[in-house]
């Protein structure tokens, strides 16, 4: 594993902001082009992060030179509930680690604010999983239940991770194209 730290990604840090635009858009182009497929769309997801119409994380993966090599943020949708989003690892990097760092330090920041759950969308785009070729309607479960990773898709990695799918959207990204729904709880309460 490849040695991290994480630490707030602030406003100012206009360097680390430009250089987690370019993680996003690399890290999102093969299976995902439309999520953030230029820096303008990248920056303005970023700059959201620091939104205050709701209680936020944004977190950095930075190594001992400082330059970022990953990014994960949470928003507080509901009291006790986090959505993990997005999660961006840059491309010459993943595998070492870095992902499952930005997770649990996500966990850790959401368990300090009160919350207890950490859930999060993962879509299938573009044919990556066996739901993607299903009729998912009218009963999807035995399709979660016999999913196949077809082509590297992260729900596998969350489940790493602890997360278990929860649901699934169908033709939430058009016919075809599912949102997978995962969510971890992250601690008991008091």
């Amino acid at each position: 594993m490849k040695t991290v730290n994480v630490v707030d990604l602030r406003p100012e840090d206009e360097e680390t902001i430009q250089q987690i635009a370019r993680i996003l858009v690399a890290a999102f182009q093969k299976h995902y082009p439309n999520a953030w497929s230029t820096m303008e769309d990248a920056l303005e997801e970023i700059h959201d992060s620091f939104s205050e119409d709701m209680p936020r994380i944004s977190r950095v993966a930075l190594d001992e030179n400082g330059r970022a090599l990953g990014w994960v943020g949470g928003i507080a949708k509901y009291e006790y509930a986090w959505e993990l989003h997005p999660l961006a690892v840059d491309p010459a990097f993943q595998g070492q680690g870095i992902g499952r760092a930005l997770v649990a330090d996500l966990e850790e920041q959401v368990r300090a604010r009160g919350g207890l759950t950490i859930y999060l969308g993962t879509d299938d785009e573009d044919n990556q999983t066996s739901l993607a070729t299903a009729d998912l309607f009218p009963n999807p479960w035995p399709h979660i239940a016999a999913i196949q990773n077809i082509n590297r898709h992260p729900f596998e990695f969350y489940q790493k991770c602890g997360y278990v799918i929860i649901g699934v959207l169908p033709d939430a990204n058009g016919p075809g194209k599912p949102d997978i729904l995962m969510a971890k709880r992250v601690s008991h309460g008091q």
